[in-house]
Protein backbone atom coordinates (compact mmCIF):
# COMPACT_ATOMS: atom_id res chain seq x y z
CA UNK A 1 0.00 0.00 0.00
CA UNK A 2 2.92 2.60 0.88
CA UNK A 3 3.89 3.17 -2.54
CA UNK A 4 3.85 6.93 -3.27
CA UNK A 5 2.31 6.96 -6.73
CA UNK A 6 3.06 10.24 -7.98
CA UNK A 7 5.85 12.50 -6.88
CA UNK A 8 5.99 15.93 -6.72
CA UNK A 9 9.56 16.38 -7.68
CA UNK A 10 10.51 18.60 -10.57
CA UNK A 11 14.52 18.69 -11.23
CA UNK A 12 15.89 22.26 -12.61
CA UNK A 13 15.21 21.89 -16.25
CA UNK A 14 19.22 23.56 -16.62
CA UNK A 15 20.51 20.62 -15.34
CA UNK A 16 19.41 17.79 -17.53
CA UNK A 17 20.54 13.86 -17.03
CA UNK A 18 21.15 12.27 -13.65
CA UNK A 19 24.76 13.00 -14.17
CA UNK A 20 24.26 16.57 -13.98
CA UNK A 21 22.15 16.57 -10.80
CA UNK A 22 24.44 14.45 -9.04
CA UNK A 23 27.42 16.14 -9.61
CA UNK A 24 26.63 19.96 -9.65
CA UNK A 25 24.56 20.07 -6.35
CA UNK A 26 27.48 18.00 -4.70
CA UNK A 27 30.04 20.71 -5.52
CA UNK A 28 28.46 23.84 -5.49
CA UNK A 29 26.12 23.92 -2.84
CA UNK A 30 28.54 25.45 0.78
CA UNK A 31 25.83 24.94 3.97
CA UNK A 32 26.90 26.35 6.88
CA UNK A 33 28.21 24.20 9.82
CA UNK A 34 24.93 23.10 11.66
CA UNK A 35 26.25 20.42 14.17
CA UNK A 36 29.43 21.88 15.54
CA UNK A 37 29.44 20.12 19.55
CA UNK A 38 31.90 16.91 18.83
CA UNK A 39 31.14 13.91 21.17
CA UNK A 40 33.76 11.20 20.97
CA UNK A 41 31.85 7.39 22.02
CA UNK A 42 33.89 5.14 23.42
CA UNK A 43 32.82 1.68 22.38
CA UNK A 44 33.16 -1.87 24.42
CA UNK A 45 35.66 -3.02 21.53
CA UNK A 46 38.13 -0.59 22.24
CA UNK A 47 37.16 1.14 19.37
CA UNK A 48 35.35 5.05 18.95
CA UNK A 49 32.51 6.87 16.84
CA UNK A 50 32.97 10.60 16.91
CA UNK A 51 29.56 12.08 16.90
CA UNK A 52 28.45 15.59 15.59
CA UNK A 53 25.60 17.47 17.93
CA UNK A 54 23.47 20.23 17.58
CA UNK A 55 20.89 20.66 20.89
CA UNK A 56 18.85 22.44 22.94
CA UNK A 57 17.29 19.48 24.84
CA UNK A 58 14.09 19.60 22.30
CA UNK A 59 11.14 17.28 22.13
CA UNK A 60 12.35 16.19 18.41
CA UNK A 61 15.84 14.81 17.66
CA UNK A 62 16.92 13.82 14.15
CA UNK A 63 20.11 11.45 13.56
CA UNK A 64 21.88 11.66 9.80
CA UNK A 65 23.89 9.05 8.24
CA UNK A 66 26.25 10.14 5.67
CA UNK A 67 27.34 8.01 2.44
CA UNK A 68 30.19 6.39 1.53
CA UNK A 69 33.67 8.57 2.22
CA UNK A 70 31.13 11.16 3.30
CA UNK A 71 31.22 12.64 6.80
CA UNK A 72 29.34 14.16 9.14
CA UNK A 73 30.32 17.61 7.29
CA UNK A 74 29.64 16.62 3.85
CA UNK A 75 26.94 19.27 2.64
CA UNK A 76 23.69 17.28 2.14
CA UNK A 77 24.65 16.03 5.68
CA UNK A 78 25.13 20.05 6.98
CA UNK A 79 21.80 21.43 4.41
CA UNK A 80 19.58 18.21 5.98
CA UNK A 81 20.99 19.45 9.73
CA UNK A 82 20.42 23.11 9.01
CA UNK A 83 16.83 22.33 7.60
CA UNK A 84 16.00 20.24 10.68
CA UNK A 85 17.49 22.63 13.02
CA UNK A 86 15.47 25.89 12.01
CA UNK A 87 12.66 23.74 11.94
CA UNK A 88 12.44 22.36 15.54
CA UNK A 89 14.61 19.05 16.09
CA UNK A 90 18.29 18.67 16.96
CA UNK A 91 20.64 17.33 15.52
CA UNK A 92 22.67 14.23 15.32
CA UNK A 93 25.29 13.95 12.87
CA UNK A 94 27.05 10.53 13.51
CA UNK A 95 30.38 9.63 11.90
CA UNK A 96 31.38 5.84 10.42
CA UNK A 97 34.61 4.64 11.78
CA UNK A 98 37.80 6.75 9.80
CA UNK A 99 35.17 9.26 8.40
CA UNK A 100 35.76 11.96 11.07
CA UNK A 101 38.94 12.72 10.17
CA UNK A 102 40.96 10.37 12.41
CA UNK A 103 41.40 6.79 11.21
CA UNK A 104 39.91 4.51 13.88
CA UNK A 105 41.79 1.98 15.80
CA UNK A 106 41.23 -1.53 14.72
CA UNK A 107 41.65 -3.65 11.98
CA UNK A 108 37.65 -2.87 10.89
CA UNK A 109 36.41 -0.01 9.52
CA UNK A 110 32.94 0.79 8.10
CA UNK A 111 31.09 -0.82 5.22
CA UNK A 112 27.56 -0.96 3.55
CA UNK A 113 25.81 -3.38 6.27
CA UNK A 114 27.64 -2.03 9.55
CA UNK A 115 24.12 -1.43 11.06
CA UNK A 116 25.51 -2.38 14.49
CA UNK A 117 27.71 0.88 14.84
CA UNK A 118 24.47 2.73 13.73
CA UNK A 119 22.47 0.75 16.60
CA UNK A 120 25.00 1.98 19.20
CA UNK A 121 24.69 5.35 18.09
CA UNK A 122 21.03 4.94 18.44
CA UNK A 123 20.87 3.74 21.51
CA UNK A 124 23.48 6.48 22.90
CA UNK A 125 21.35 9.03 21.90
CA UNK A 126 18.46 7.68 23.36
CA UNK A 127 20.56 7.31 26.86
CA UNK A 128 21.60 10.87 26.78
CA UNK A 129 18.95 12.50 24.78
CA UNK A 130 14.83 13.78 26.46
CA UNK A 131 13.51 13.89 22.78
CA UNK A 132 10.25 12.26 23.11
CA UNK A 133 10.62 11.09 19.00
CA UNK A 134 13.39 10.04 17.51
CA UNK A 135 13.71 10.10 13.60
CA UNK A 136 16.28 8.56 11.22
CA UNK A 137 17.48 10.16 7.51
CA UNK A 138 20.25 8.53 5.70
CA UNK A 139 22.13 9.03 2.33
CA UNK A 140 23.39 5.94 0.18
CA UNK A 141 25.33 3.88 2.34
CA UNK A 142 23.96 5.59 5.50
CA UNK A 143 21.06 4.75 3.82
CA UNK A 144 21.02 1.28 3.30
CA UNK A 145 22.57 0.95 7.26
CA UNK A 146 19.48 2.58 8.46
CA UNK A 147 17.10 0.62 6.39
CA UNK A 148 18.46 -2.48 7.75
CA UNK A 149 18.90 -1.60 11.34
CA UNK A 150 15.01 -0.93 11.02
CA UNK A 151 14.70 -4.71 9.35
CA UNK A 152 16.56 -6.21 12.19
CA UNK A 153 14.61 -4.33 14.99
CA UNK A 154 11.14 -5.71 13.26
CA UNK A 155 8.70 -5.29 15.85
CA UNK A 156 10.42 -4.49 18.74
CA UNK A 157 11.81 -1.13 18.05
CA UNK A 158 12.82 1.34 20.80
CA UNK A 159 9.49 3.26 21.78
CA UNK A 160 11.44 6.56 20.88
CA UNK A 161 12.24 5.62 17.43
CA UNK A 162 9.45 7.24 15.42
CA UNK A 163 10.17 7.70 11.37
CA UNK A 164 12.34 7.58 9.28
CA UNK A 165 13.77 8.80 5.56
CA UNK A 166 16.47 7.54 3.54
CA UNK A 167 17.73 8.58 -0.21
CA UNK A 168 19.11 7.09 -2.66
CA UNK A 169 19.80 3.75 -1.40
CA UNK A 170 22.02 0.71 -2.89
CA UNK A 171 19.59 -1.47 -1.15
CA UNK A 172 20.71 -4.32 -3.86
CA UNK A 173 24.41 -3.94 -3.53
CA UNK A 174 25.26 -6.44 -6.01
CA UNK A 175 23.45 -4.86 -8.88
CA UNK A 176 24.27 -1.41 -7.43
CA UNK A 177 28.82 -2.30 -7.56
CA UNK A 178 27.71 -3.83 -10.78
CA UNK A 179 26.18 -0.93 -12.46
CA UNK A 180 29.16 1.46 -10.99
CA UNK A 181 31.10 -0.72 -12.94
CA UNK A 182 30.18 0.83 -16.19
CA UNK A 183 32.81 2.74 -18.19
CA UNK A 184 31.23 6.26 -17.41
CA UNK A 185 30.46 5.52 -14.20
CA UNK A 186 34.54 4.59 -13.43
CA UNK A 187 35.57 7.36 -15.15
CA UNK A 188 33.10 10.09 -13.06
CA UNK A 189 33.27 8.41 -9.65
CA UNK A 190 35.04 5.89 -8.88
CA UNK A 191 38.49 7.16 -8.38
CA UNK A 192 36.85 9.18 -5.69
CA UNK A 193 35.69 6.85 -3.57
CA UNK A 194 38.79 3.92 -4.40
CA UNK A 195 41.69 6.23 -3.82
CA UNK A 196 40.37 7.55 -0.06
CA UNK A 197 39.75 4.09 0.93
CA UNK A 198 42.89 2.90 -0.21
CA UNK A 199 44.54 5.18 1.81
CA UNK A 200 42.86 4.78 4.78
CA UNK A 201 43.35 1.36 4.54
CA UNK A 202 46.91 1.90 4.24
CA UNK A 203 47.09 4.19 7.09
CA UNK A 204 45.70 1.53 8.96
CA UNK A 205 48.64 -1.28 8.01
CA UNK A 206 51.26 1.06 9.70
CA UNK A 207 49.38 -0.35 13.17
CA UNK A 208 47.76 -3.35 12.10
CA UNK A 209 50.63 -5.16 9.97
CA UNK A 210 48.47 -8.36 9.70
CA UNK A 211 45.77 -6.44 7.82
CA UNK A 212 45.91 -7.92 4.46
CA UNK A 213 48.08 -7.26 1.38
CA UNK A 214 47.78 -6.96 -2.38
CA UNK A 215 50.49 -7.12 -5.28
CA UNK A 216 51.51 -2.97 -5.77
CA UNK A 217 51.01 -3.25 -9.58
CA UNK A 218 47.42 -4.48 -9.47
CA UNK A 219 45.54 -1.62 -9.59
CA UNK A 220 42.46 -1.78 -7.49
CA UNK A 221 39.50 0.21 -10.02
CA UNK A 222 36.47 -1.39 -8.60
CA UNK A 223 34.35 -2.02 -5.68
CA UNK A 224 34.68 -6.03 -6.75
CA UNK A 225 38.33 -5.80 -6.35
CA UNK A 226 38.34 -3.51 -3.22
CA UNK A 227 35.55 -5.63 -1.59
CA UNK A 228 37.08 -9.07 -2.19
CA UNK A 229 41.17 -8.07 -0.89
CA UNK A 230 39.83 -5.96 2.19
CA UNK A 231 36.24 -5.16 3.29
CA UNK A 232 35.32 -8.73 2.83
CA UNK A 233 38.18 -10.27 4.62
CA UNK A 234 38.35 -7.42 7.44
CA UNK A 235 34.69 -8.20 8.27
CA UNK A 236 33.88 -11.70 7.99
CA UNK A 237 32.37 -12.03 4.47
CA UNK A 238 33.60 -14.87 2.19
CA UNK A 239 34.10 -12.63 -0.69
CA UNK A 240 32.31 -9.32 -2.35
CA UNK A 241 29.61 -11.55 -3.29
CA UNK A 242 29.29 -13.03 0.11
CA UNK A 243 29.46 -9.34 1.60
CA UNK A 244 27.30 -7.68 -0.77
CA UNK A 245 24.39 -10.58 -0.28
CA UNK A 246 24.22 -10.25 3.61
CA UNK A 247 24.95 -6.37 3.89
CA UNK A 248 21.97 -5.61 1.49
CA UNK A 249 18.85 -3.89 3.21
CA UNK A 250 16.05 -4.66 0.35
CA UNK A 251 15.70 -8.43 1.67
CA UNK A 252 14.74 -7.33 5.09
CA UNK A 253 12.43 -3.91 3.99
CA UNK A 254 8.98 -5.87 4.83
CA UNK A 255 10.12 -6.74 8.80
CA UNK A 256 10.32 -2.77 8.99
CA UNK A 257 7.54 -1.57 11.31
CA UNK A 258 7.92 2.27 12.03
CA UNK A 259 6.80 4.72 9.13
CA UNK A 260 9.83 4.88 6.39
CA UNK A 261 10.27 6.46 3.22
CA UNK A 262 12.69 5.53 0.68
CA UNK A 263 13.00 8.20 -2.24
CA UNK A 264 15.12 6.86 -5.27
CA UNK A 265 15.44 8.85 -8.18
CA UNK A 266 14.78 7.10 -11.28
CA UNK A 267 18.08 8.14 -13.03
CA UNK A 268 20.34 7.55 -10.32
CA UNK A 269 23.78 6.70 -11.84
CA UNK A 270 24.25 4.36 -8.83
CA UNK A 271 21.46 2.20 -9.11
CA UNK A 272 20.26 -0.50 -10.86
CA UNK A 273 16.88 -1.75 -11.65
CA UNK A 274 16.93 -4.35 -8.59
CA UNK A 275 17.80 -0.93 -5.77
CA UNK A 276 13.91 -0.21 -7.03
CA UNK A 277 11.95 -2.20 -4.19
CA UNK A 278 8.48 -1.59 -5.82
CA UNK A 279 7.16 -5.09 -4.46
CA UNK A 280 8.04 -4.15 -0.92
CA UNK A 281 6.25 -1.07 -0.69
CA UNK A 282 2.75 -2.22 -2.16
CA UNK A 283 3.04 -5.35 0.24
CA UNK A 284 4.10 -3.23 3.67
CA UNK A 285 2.16 -0.88 5.94
CA UNK A 286 5.04 1.15 6.73
CA UNK A 287 8.04 0.98 4.21
CA UNK A 288 6.98 3.98 1.41
CA UNK A 289 8.44 3.68 -1.35
CA UNK A 290 9.05 7.12 -3.75
CA UNK A 291 10.29 7.54 -7.28
CA UNK A 292 10.84 10.65 -8.22
CA UNK A 293 11.24 11.86 -11.78
CA UNK A 294 14.89 13.20 -11.76
CA UNK A 295 17.48 13.78 -9.09
CA UNK A 296 20.49 12.14 -9.82
CA UNK A 297 22.25 10.83 -6.34
CA UNK A 298 21.87 12.51 -3.51
CA UNK A 299 21.09 15.69 -5.62
CA UNK A 300 17.30 16.40 -5.92
CA UNK A 301 17.47 19.92 -6.75
CA UNK A 302 19.62 23.40 -7.58
CA UNK A 303 22.99 23.49 -5.99
CA UNK A 304 21.64 27.47 -4.99
CA UNK A 305 18.58 26.50 -3.04
CA UNK A 306 18.60 27.39 0.66
CA UNK A 307 16.16 24.13 0.98
CA UNK A 308 16.15 21.57 -1.80
CA UNK A 309 13.06 19.20 -2.60
CA UNK A 310 14.84 16.21 0.05
CA UNK A 311 14.87 18.56 3.04
CA UNK A 312 11.73 19.92 2.57
CA UNK A 313 10.24 15.86 1.77
CA UNK A 314 11.99 14.75 5.06
CA UNK A 315 9.85 17.75 7.41
CA UNK A 316 6.64 16.46 5.69
CA UNK A 317 7.19 12.75 6.20
CA UNK A 318 8.51 13.02 9.90
CA UNK A 319 6.53 15.80 10.97
CA UNK A 320 3.02 14.03 9.71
Amino acid sequence: MPLVESSNYQAPWWLPGGHLQTIAPALLRQPRLVTTERERLELADGDFLDLDWRREERSKLAILSHGLEGSSRAKYIQSMADTLWQAGWDVLAWNCRSCSGEVNRLPRFYHSGASDDLKLVVDHALAVHPAREVDLVGFSLGGNITLKLLGELGAGPPTRLHRAVTFSVPCDLTSSSRRLESWLNRKLYMKRFINPLLKKVESKRSRHPEMPEIDPRMKLETFKQFDDHYTAPLHGFRDAEDYWERSSSRPLLPAIKIPTLLVQADNDPFLAEDCYPYAEARESDAFYLEVTDGGGHVGFGSPWQQRNWAESRVIEFVGA
